[in-house]
Order: structure tokens, then C-alpha cells, then sequence
């Protein structure tokens, strides 16, 4: 067995990724760290060899159907499997097959936090010029809050993600949208039945993927003594080191109860009066650099409709308090019906940001709960929620 010294930022799933093996593997291999909530630098880890996929050659098998089946290149075949020629294929002959090619940009190799997303967004808007990035602000810990753009219409749309610590799925899952439809603008196809042209041309999108990264990142990978701190989030969080279940931002403020929407009515219900992994609402509304970048970005937009990403449910809230138009109803059944996920018209709650939105716009602003579980959803959920968001999101965009 190799071994390997666990870094910063380390998880099990990301290990795992980065040498093809499966999370239990590891842990098989080095039981202490399925005993523990997350790694810890230094620690010295076991990598035992990793699992790689097999074939039998069957009758009318050819290196190119085989690539195509498996999704990689054929000439790659002779790296996997030495002494053997392409232009040899021996019916029943055991090889052993190459990683699969990616078929997405976005996708999830363990865990998906702030770092993933600087990355993917630099790839992203070398590869499609149409998408610009930019900062509307930054967190607590001075991680940036970006904005992504993309279309000419006069018309503003917006789609938030990530305002919860531990729903950090909600990203990769927008970003694989953002993703599909700057890649059928290029590539000239539809999405669904609908031409991304005239989405481009009518309206500008603003997505902001991350609204709580200091969050995601202690959901993720827990926190050491030399963080900022460090003995605040272990009295708030109980003196427990796990941190999975946290939804406030790192002040542990809750980012879903710091609009100015019946704040002080939210603060009375929620009953929670100091820092917590969720549910506390601050001191004042938008007291939370987050919280205030995301309402005044909303502002400067004054987008037509709005949309926050959360997990989880598989349900659609679309009302608040009265004050939403007479469409909102009929288009939460359009996206219902887009992702099978059930419309509700929801009551006894204030202060978040679709709340603000509808009060403030009176225009139209949804809550999707993505997903179905216990937060945060597993990764093996990932291509499934995908298919989900990228229905809601091309409901979304079409609406009229």
C-alpha cells in the first residue's frame, strides 16, 4: 500500500476521487478515519491499489466501439493494457479498461466547496465567452461572493445557491446548468425543446452559485485551532467537532432569516437569541456581509423573478404574506410539473430572501427544496439532482 499525508482541505471523498478508489476502501484501509468527523493534516493515511474496471472482448467488439461504449479514447487501451495492439482483439481476452472521459465540466469529485468553484468558474469563462464572472462582495472570511452573467436581455432573472452552510450541493447542481446552456449557445442545439438563443437574447441571467462560503467550507472540513474562530463555532456548535449539520454562515448566523421581511417577527418564532448552527437571525437584517451583498446585488438588478436554491423536500414555495402577483401560483405549478416537485403555499415563516423579494418587488420569487433526505445529501444524489435543477432552471427561464 502507498501512503499519503493528509492536507488541508483534505476529506475522505476527495481522496477517494483523486486515486479512483471508493470511500470505504479507505476507511478499510485506515478504520481510525471513519471513526472521526473529518481528517486532520499530518494524519497519515493507507491507499490500498485501486479498483479498475474490466471487459471480456465479445464477439464484434472493436476498440472504437468499446471506447465509445465506456467513453474514452481508444489508442488509450494500449497504455491500460501493455503488449496489447488494438489491431489484435481476441474474442473472450480480459482488459482492462481506461478511466471514463468527463462528459461535464461541473461535476462532483468528493465534496464541492469554495475552491472547486474559483476553479470552474476560471474554466468556465475561458471556455464560453458568453459567461462573465464577477464579485458582488465578500464573507466574513474574505472569500469572494461571485456573480455570474450571461445574456444581453433587458430583462434581469436571478438564482441563488448555497444561502445554507450544509446544502452546499445546490452549486454544482446550478453551475451544471450554466454549464449545458453556454454549451448549446456555442454548440448551436436546444435545450428540452427550448432554443437558448432567445433566453439569451431576452433576458440576462445573474446567478450568484455560493452565498455562504465560509459555511460550506466548515461543513466540509471542520475547524482547527488556528481558525479566526475556532473556540466560538465549538461553543456554538454545542462542543461538538462535527459540523455537517451547521446552516448558519460563520458568525452562525443564519443567512435564511437576514431579510428585512418581518425580521423581528422571524427572530420572536425562531426564539433563538446568540449564535447557532441555525436559525439565529442576527442582530438586525442584513447585519451579515453576506446576507447585505446579496440584497444589495438584487437591488442594482431589480430582476423580474427570482429563484434561491435550497435542499431539501423536492417542493416549491412561491407565496409570502400576500404580497406576491397573481402569476406566482400558476408558474409554481409550471415548475412543479417541469420537476415533478410539489408547489406549497407556505406560511409561519418571514425573513428570508424570497420573502424580501416578493415584499419589496411584489414580483415573482420561488424557494425550490431540492432533493429528498438529510442534508447534506450524498454525493451518489449529484447526477440526479442535476437532471431536477437543470428542468427547473429551463421552466424558469421560459416562463411568460
Amino acid at each position: 500500500m502507498r501512503q499519503y499525508i493528509v492536507q488541508k482541505g483534505d476529506t475522505l471523498l476527495r481522496i477517494a476521487a483523486k486515486y479512483g478508489l471508493a470511500r470505504e476502501q479507505l476507511i478499510t484501509a485506515n478504520p481510525w478515519a471513519g471513526q472521526q468527523p473529518y481528517l486532520l493534516p499530518g494524519q497519515m493515511m493507507f491507499l490500498p491499489a485501486s479498483l479498475r474496471r474490466r471487459y471480456v472482448i465479445q464477439e464484434g467488439d472493436s476498440p472504437e466501439s468499446i471506447a465509445c461504449t465506456f467513453h474514452f479514447q481508444p489508442e488509450t487501451l494500449e497504455d491500460m493494457n501493455p503488449g496489447m495492439s488494438i489491431y489484435t482483439f481476441p474474442i473472450g481476452k480480459t482488459i482492462v479498461l481506461p478511466p471514463s472521459k468527463p462528459r461535464h465540466r461541473i461535476r462532483l469529485s468528493g465534496e464541492y466547496g469554495p475552491r472547486d468553484l474559483a476553479v470552474d468558474l476560471d474554466v468556465l469563462t475561458a471556455q464560453y465567452p458568453k459567461i462573465e464572472c464577477s464579485t458582488i462582495g465578500v464573507s466574513v472570511m474574505g472569500k469572494p461572493l461571485y456573480a455570474v452573467k450571461i445574456g444581453v436581455g433587458q430583462r434581469h432573472l436571478h438564482v441563488n445557491a448555497s444561502l445554507h452552510a450544509n446544502e452546499w450541493i445546490t452549486t454544482p447542481c446550478l453551475l451544471r446548468f450554466l454549464e449545458n446552456y453556454a454549451s448549446a449557445l456555442t454548440e448551436g442545439y436546444h435545450i428540452d425543446g427550448y432554443d437558448p438563443d432567445k433566453w439569451y437574447q431576452n433576458y440576462t441571467l445573474w446567478l450568484v452559485p455560493m452565498a455562504n462560503p465560509d459555511g460550506v467550507e466548515l461543513v466540509q472540513e471542520g475547524v482547527l485551532p488556528d481558525h479566526k474562530y475556532y473556540d466560538q463555532l465549538l461553543h456554538w456548535n454545542g462542543e461538538r467537532d462535527d459540523f455537517r449539520r451547521w446552516k448558519a454562515n460563520i458568525h452562525g448566523v443564519d443567512l435564511g432569516d437576514q431579510f428585512p421581511a418581518h425580521w423581528e417577527e422571524e427572530i420572536e418564532r425562531r426564539g433563538k437569541t446568540a449564535p447557532c448552527p441555525q436559525d439565529y437571525a442576527g442582530t438586525a437584517p442584513l447585519c451579515e456581509p453576506e446576507a447585505e451583498a446579496l440584497a444589495r446585488h438584487t437591488l442594482q438588478i431589480s430582476p423580474v423573478r427570482a429563484l434561491s436554491l435550497h435542499s431539501q423536500g423536492q417542493e416549491i414555495y412561491w407565496n409570502y404574506r400576500g404580497y406576491e402577483p397573481p402569476e406566482s401560483e400558476r408558474w409554481a405549478v409550471t415548475l412543479g410539473k417541469a420537476s415533478s416537485y410539489r408547489p406549497v403555499k407556505l406560511q409561519g415563516s418571514d425573513a428570508g430572501y424570497k420573502d424580501w423579494f416578493i415584499q419589496h418587488f411584489r414580483r415573482p420569487g420561488f424557494t425550490v427544496e431540492i432533493g429528498r433526505g438529510i442534508n447534506p445529501l450524498p454525493v451518489e444524489d449529484f447526477e440526479d439532482l442535476c437532471v431536477e435543477v437543470g428542468s427547473i432552471m429551463t421552466a424558469f427561464m421560459s416562463l411568460d
